[in-house]
């Protein structure tokens, strides 16, 4: 290889240097810019976030879908009124016709018409069969409204679990906000505290007892803000929302909202009209239907029937001709199956107690409407009485831990008291947001409860 002369080699080698260089220092400085796919970020109210839960969950999703299903098998029943139409068609090479007398030893050879072809068009259609066209055409649009109800209770279903998760990330987010307000309280106690161990006024276990309080709280924060990330995890599963998706929580209708509460009976009416009261009557209208379509094996059923064709030779004759020919019919078909005057009385048997089940069935989920109903209306009512005794639990908290407070400043209490006032103040504020958050989950589940969700 022929090599490069002295001068271009050294300026291709300072070249190399000088790009060396110019990378090294942008390394150093950090000015490289790497293309980092941005993180975007989605702020949600719950009112939004049950939208878009009745819009993209998979489960709801589903629940459509299998509308869509139940809409296609109306179709299906319905094209059975139409006629069947058949097309036939064959040809065939035919040998001779031996015929053996007395034995295979005794034949006699009888020449055919080597050639057998036929083109034939069918139709059949019903006319009446007993009824059971009809009601199994009934049957299908049954289930389609089954189905429909369905979407809609599961759309309930998922939005109840989204209101769920919402609120218990909202409860945690409450909780952090109170958490890091307490750790700030307690750093500002222990530089107090080790102040106080500097002048030799308290023991070192107390300063130690301090530093034990910091660290727990540290570790509940820790723990919560896992708890947090579970928790908005879940809430993205359910929204369909991606993972890189950063969500955040828009909370503040939330603690500006009235609750309302109506009269009893307005619950109770509204949960008999909810999405599984009209499914299982439904049901019931299915189990008549499928009486009657039972009782329509007890008829006989008729249909018209045509064809029309050509076929090669013609057989009609003896001997055969050696000619083709076209040949139709048309007349009516009627069918009646003994057997089933004997077999069907079982069937006529179960679809009567399948009727009797689902009535029964009809009873037993309004019973259940009713408890639940009445039970979500009492927990409500026992929610809304509790939010002003932690108000003033709070009020009490907060007045013990200033009193405490004052005394330990002046050295008349010890900081097993102060933390003890400082453990009772954190509970009851949290006792405070929990409650009204709990208060409004109830709300939900009231409404749940009554299908006014």
């Amino acid at each position: 290889m022929k090599k490069l002369p002295l001068i271009a080699r050294e300026s291709f080698s300072a070249l190399r240097n000088q790009q060396r260089s110019f990378l090294g220092t942008l390394l150093l400085t950090g000015t490289i810019i790497i293309p980092v796919k941005a993180q975007q970020q989605q702020v949600l109210t719950l009112p939004q976030a049950l939208i878009m839960a009745a819009e993209h969950n998979k489960v709801v999703h589903k629940s459509r879908v299998q509308q869509e299903i139940a809409k296609e098998e109306i179709r299906e029943k319905e094209e059975m009124r139409l006629p069947d139409v058949n097309f036939h068609a064959s040809y065939a090479r035919i040998t001779d016709l031996t015929e053996y007398k007395h034995g295979l030893t005794d034949k006699m050879v009888t020449a055919t018409i080597p050639e057998q072809a036929d083109l034939t068009s069918s139709a059949i259609m019903p006319l009446y069969t007993g009824g059971q066209l009809k009601y199994s055409i009934r049957k299908a649009r049954q289930e389609h409204e089954i189905s429909a109800l369905n979407v809609r209770k599961t759309v309930n279903d998922i939005q109840i679990e989204v209101v769920a998760t919402y609120l218990g990330v909202f409860k945690l987010m409450e909780l952090q906000k109170l958490i890091l307000e307490n750790i700030k309280e307690e750093e500002g106690r222990l530089k107090e505290v080790r102040a106080f161990k500097a002048h030799g006024t308290v023991t070192g276990n107390e300063v130690l007892r301090a530093e034990l309080q910091l660290s727990d709280m540290q570790l509940r924060l820790l723990s919560n803000k896992r708890n947090i990330a579970i928790g908005l995890h879940d809430l993205q599963t359910l929204l369909e929302l991606p993972e890189e998706q950063v969500l955040k929580l828009d909370t503040n209708s939330l603690i500006n909202s009235t609750l309302q509460l109506m009269p009893y009976a307005n619950y109770l009416q509204s949960g008999f009209r909810k999405e599984e009261m009209a499914i299982a009557e439904k049901q019931e209208e299915i189990s008549e239907t499928d009486h009657r379509l039972a009782k329509s094996n007890y008829y006989p059923k008729l249909s018209i029937f045509s064809s029309y064709g050509y076929n090669y030779p013609n057989y009609l004759f003896f001997p055969p001709h050696d000619n083709g020919y076209t040949f139709g019919k048309i007349g009516i078909e009627a069918n009646f199956s003994l057997s089933n005057l004997y077999k069907n009385k079982s069937k006529m048997k179960l679809a009567d107690k399948r009727i009797e089940e689902e009535k029964t069935n009809t009873e037993i989920l309004k019973n259940q409407i009713s408890d639940e109903v009445f039970k979500q209306y009492t927990r409500y009512q026992e929610i809304m009485d509790q939010l002003p005794v932690t108000e003033k639990a709070k009020r009490q908290a907060t007045e013990n831990y200033r009193i405490i407070k004052l005394k330990y400043l002046n050295q008349l209490a010890l900081v097993t008291d102060m933390l003890d006032a400082d453990n009772a103040l954190f509970q009851a504020k949290y006792n405070v947001v929990s409650t009204r958050i709990d208060a409004l989950m109830k709300h939900y589940e009231l409404r749940y409860a009554a299908g006014q969700l």
